[in-house]
């Protein structure tokens, strides 16, 4: 899936495409993963540039971290507009495991299990 970018004059600054903003609505990791639930064609093509991009590469799952790579554009940038496309529900945010609480039972069952193999 090669989407085709359109790509901005290297004198728009990153501040410039995100409105100024600099903090996300979510709590978005390097290892968060995106993706998008319904494809729409027409909603892609009312983006700007760079959310439409990343709209493009989350048809499959996909790190912030990746798009970040992929795109060439900074990650605080990236946070910002999947963001905006999460809180539109046009982007869905996979939880990561720093969604969920660790149970200390389970994790002393994996760490005896671990010390029994390499004993």
């Amino acid at each position: 899936m090669a989407a085709q970018i359109e790509t901005r004059s290297l004198r728009v600054r990153p501040y410039a495409i995100t409105g100024g903003r600099t903090r996300a609505r979510y709590q978005l990791l390097v290892e968060t993963m995106i993706s998008v639930p319904r494809y729409d064609p027409e909603f892609s093509a009312t983006l700007l540039p760079e959310s439409h991009a990343l709209y493009e590469h989350a048809r499959r799952p996909v790190s912030l971290a990746e798009l970040s790579a992929l795109l060439n554009i900074p990650l605080g940038v990236i946070r910002v507009l999947v963001s905006d496309l999460a809180g539109d529900e046009r982007i869905f945010v996979h939880p990561t495991g720093h969604s969920y609480r660790y149970d200390n039972t389970i994790l002393e069952r994996i760490l005896d299990g671990l010390n029994k193999l390499s004993a």
